[in-house]
């Protein structure tokens, strides 16, 4: 994909997550905007998906484990063509199916449920399991997490299992944003030693930029050939694209008020 066509997508993107979360006074917008990039990465240059076959036997799959981000996946999921932009304007109202963690079934491209922190990477190994046993050879597993997230002592679990039953299958994908819902991660449970942990597990690590799309798509795109799962440790901004919701931890519950949201849409479309 085109330089210029990623950052138009990944600005249409943040649009539509700042207009669900301001319409409806919701939160998770920084968390939201750190992950777009790679979002975009994932679904227009490296799984092989088809909005026109959602329940193809060999797609790849995508797990969500960071599961307060839902408006991203929402928006990703209007722009690469599962759904139009009803989920948006459907986003956290009365008696509607797209809430504010993800709910499997509510529409298309939505494997899992999620929102409990470190139940996603359980549930993606799981996958990755089958799909071996299935003898599903083109079937990738992608799993995004926050660094905050592996505070959870069940990630470690899932990536001891992962290791053991060689699962070259699975990227765990880690939004390293330095940041969680109470404050500086280094401050709460420091993950600044993220990558040496996962390798003293036995994972293959690449470490990138969660940004930049060059980056991104190679270290995701490249084949993993050491019968490893793959861990990418993904550097991001909290509240990317936004200069004041940038690096501020009040913008993980915090939704913009009528002059903040005219500010920040500014911003986006300049």
């Amino acid at each position: 994909m085109p330089y210029d066509d990623f950052k138009k997508r990944a600005v249409n993107i943040r649009k539509n997550i700042l207009r669900a979360i301001y319409r409806t006074k919701n939160s998770h917008i920084g968390s939201c905007f750190s992950i777009v990039e790679i979002l975009v990465a994932l679904y227009f240059e490296v799984m092989n998906i088809n909005p026109n076959n959602t329940e193809a036997h060999n797609r790849d799959i995508f797990i969500l484990s960071k599961g307060h981000a839902a408006v991203a996946l929402y928006a990703i999921l209007v722009e690469s063509g599962f759904c139009d932009t009803t989920v948006i304007d459907k986003y956290a109202a009365d008696g509607t199916q797209f809430a504010g963690h993800v709910i499997r079934g509510s529409i298309p491209g939505i494997e899992i449920s999620s929102g409990s922190l470190g139940h996603g990477l359980p549930i993606a190994t799981g996958l990755a399991l089958g799909a071996k046993i299935d003898k599903n050879s083109n079937r990738k597993i992608f799993c995004l997490m926050g660094d905050g997230e592996c505070d959870e002592g069940s990630v470690w679990e899932a990536t001891m299992f992962a290791v053991q039953k060689r699962l070259d299958n699975l990227t765990i994908i880690i939004d390293f944003n330095n940041q969680q819902g109470m404050g500086e991660s280094r401050e709460i449970i420091s993950q600044d030693n993220l990558a040496d942990k996962f390798r003293a597990f036995g994972c293959e690590v690449r470490e990138t930029s969660g940004h930049d799309y060059m980056e991104l798509t190679t270290a995701l795109g490249r084949s993993n050939n050491s019968s490893r799962p793959l861990v990418i440790i993904a550097k991001t901004t909290k509240g990317k694209g936004v200069s004041f919701m940038e690096n501020s931890v009040d913008w993980h519950y915090k939704s913009p008020s009528d002059e903040q949201y005219r500010q920040a849409l500014k911003e986006l479309e300049s």
